[in-house]
């Protein structure tokens, strides 16, 4: 389902197959946790070259329920979205949520952050509410460790992690294999051609992440995901983390760095092998007026552009760049009106896609490495 078409140094460019069409590689998903993209219509994440979107299962477990997705036709059906979407496990959330929830050996209990109810989320339970949603890829829950967390800690983790992956894996082959009773399960549950990725842990102890790494090639996934970075660690820890993890995933699988990040992680990322990023910040920034140029980030808030009627990036030809000025964007964010909102994340989205195909085109080019230093030139940050 993964063809590798291009590399560029340890750059690749490919294309990977889901049951909703074929995604070029490498790709960044925007965000749609509660299946919306704060601030545009999905349509919109298309016209700006976006492919795939994401997803979380914890929230769309919480609301509206895995099982009135499934009655709307499935997610696809139901947020309006004809691309591939990717839905996270709810791994994060054992991360993110650490106050309210207790991690056991066979899954871990939530207190709904909603209205305080005990949800007790199993490796099994988290495919089966993703496969209701009808996901194109799906992801083996996991425990992301804190940064930092003492060896021995992680160590556990990552046992953990890997016994998660194997019942995840038993539990989706069998749903595919299995007769379903009639009527208990949407036909959505057939996984068909749906696509399950094991997550790597370990935190930052490089021989941790080398049994994590092994242990998931092992048990046989459809792409591999690095999880547990970008929480805190140093970016060029990150880089290292890369650097040793990578080689050790199988070639002719896709690689997926989750919730990584700027620009300059993109592209750093890019070239040490990845092939598929998510993360908010195109999405977050937008809404508190951050915006991303080729030119680097403009602060819309600032006074400086309050008569400034030139385009927020000449270099880009989103409909925000081609209509509107800086000083018009500035009034919309300084007078709180919801366009502000709208028009900041429609160029954010336009530029991370820009970005994306940009990267794809210079490895084909096999000219990666000059692609890089012009884009992070032009940015103000040193390769």
């Amino acid at each position: 389902m993964f063809k590798l078409l291009k590399t560029s140094g340890k750059a690749r460019r490919g294309t990977l197959q889901t049951a909703h069409g074929e995604v070029q590689t490498p790709f960044f998903m925007t965000i749609g946790t509660v299946g919306a993209i704060k601030g545009i219509l999905p349509e919109e994440v298309r016209q700006c070259g976006g492919e795939v979107v994401l997803s979380n299962t914890y929230h769309l477990h919480l609301r509206p329920g895995e099982d009135i997705v499934a009655k709307a036709g499935g997610l696809h059906k139901f947020m309006h979205w004809d691309g591939a979407i990717l839905t996270d496990s709810g791994g994060y959330q054992v991360f993110s949520l650490s106050k309210i929830r207790k991690l056991k050996a066979d899954g871990v209990e939530f207190q709904s952050h909603l209205d305080g109810k005990k949800i007790f989320l199993t490796p099994e339970k988290a495919i089966d509410i993703q496969l209701k949603l009808g996901s194109d890829i799906l992801m083996c829950l996991d425990e992301c460790a804190p940064y930092p967390s003492e060896k021995k800690y992680v160590e556990k983790s990552i046992e953990l992690t890997s016994a998660w992956a194997k019942r995840c894996k038993i539990f989706f082959e069998n749903a595919g294999s299995s007769e379903l009773e009639a009527g208990s399960r949407s036909k959505l549950q057939a996984p068909n051609s749906k696509l399950l990725f094991g997550i790597v842990q370990g935190g930052t102890y490089p021989e941790l992440r080398e049994k994590s790494a092994k242990d998931l090639a092992k048990i046989g996934f459809d792409g591999y995901a690095v999880g547990g970075l970008a929480v805190g660690e140093p970016h060029k820890k990150m880089y290292e983390i890369l650097d040793q993890v990578v080689p050790l995933l199988p070639k002719n699988h896709p690689r997926y760095l989750m919730g990584v990040g700027t620009p300059e992680n993109i592209l750093e990322s890019v070239e040490r092998g990845i092939d598929m990023f998510d993360c908010v910040l195109p999405t977050r920034n937008a809404r508190h007026g951050y915006l991303f140029t080729s030119k680097g980030v403009v602060r819309i808030k600032n006074e400086q552009y309050r008569e400034d009627f030139s385009p927020l990036d000449p270099e880009c030809d989103c409909p925000v760049c081609k209509n509107y000025t800086k000083a018009y964007l500035r009034h919309l964010y300084v007078a709180n009106e919801y366009l502000s909102i709208r028009l900041n994340t429609l160029h954010n989205v336009a530029f991370y896609q820009t970005l994306m195909k940009g990267i794809r085109k210079s490895i084909e080019e096999d000219r990666f490495a000059e692609f890089k230093t012009e884009f992070l030139k032009g940015l103000g940050t040193k390769n």
